[in-house]
């Protein structure tokens, strides 16, 4: 993919709700999200900036190459959570601003320089990535979100639910994939758009399909506008979102 000029914002929320001050979280003896941070940089973004919620972060990053927008604490999403960032960072409506997740430690900086190329090389007003689901128990995890594409490469729905579903295999069995099939893909939740559109997509109202699923790229979908989709050139490994994600990361990394 062809190399862009693009920078990282990471929302980092103190509050977390299944893993109350989850940034600052220790992991290898250092917090979460200056590893996050870590990741950004060493893909190559021109400025990496954090998206916190408490100074307790950006005292955490403090000496690091991240840079800290201290942003309002009543955000309800963290796409709100970046709009603000893209304010105070002053970035002009063309940046490409790539949103990696604040609990993505092992995030592979072939991933995130991948999204950015492809928004720039899509046209879209947006891009994100995908996985291939090859095992039964995540094609009907809940919390695994799965996509379907057009022709072209464009999300055309996400979905907590197993989609597409195939008819007559799952009529007779569902405790495994059906073979010959090919079609599943889960989605990454990392994202890249110009600092212009997340404006736009934080001024949207909420969309009536991203209440039902609590997706809100759904708002992008439900409004019109394109989302690109490419498949992942590397592994995203598990993000760290409870206690036991942490325990199961620390083994990730001591084992690398």
């Amino acid at each position: 993919m062809t190399s862009v000029d693009f920078v990282v914002a990471i929302p980092a929320r103190y509050a977390a709700s299944r893993l109350p001050g989850k940034p600052l979280r220790e992991l290898g003896g250092e917090p979460l999200v200056c590893h996050v941070a870590r990741r950004a940089l060493a893909a190559g973004a021109r400025e990496v900036w954090v998206a916190a919620d408490d100074s307790r972060i950006a005292d955490a990053l403090e000496g690091s190459d991240a840079r800290v927008a201290m942003t309002s604490t009543g955000h309800a999403s963290g796409t709100d959570r970046l709009a603000e960032c893209a304010r105070i960072a002053a970035w002009s409506d063309d940046t490409v601003v790539v949103n990696l997740q604040g609990d993505e430690p092992f995030a592979p900086a072939e991933g995130i320089r991948a999204v950015a190329a492809l928004l720039v090389e899509s046209g879209a007003e947006m891009a994100t990535l995908a996985a291939p689901i090859d095992d039964v128990e995540t094609l009907f995890d809940p919390n695994a979100v799965k996509l379907v594409r057009n022709a072209r490469g464009d999300a055309m729905y996400f979905s907590r639910a197993p989609l597409p579903w195939p008819r007559d295999a799952f009529a007779t069995d569902r405790a495994r994939l059906p073979e010959g099939v090919d079609a599943w893909l889960r989605h990454i939740g990392i994202y890249a758009y110009r600092a212009g559109f997340l404006q736009r997509f934080a001024a949207m109202p909420p969309g009536r399909l991203e209440t039902v699923e609590s997706l809100e790229q759904l708002r992008v979908l439900e409004a019109g506008f394109r989302i690109a989709v490419a498949p992942t050139p590397a592994l995203f490994p598990p993000g760290v979102d409870t206690a036991e994600d942490l325990v199961r990361a620390e083994a990730r990394l001591a084992a690398n």
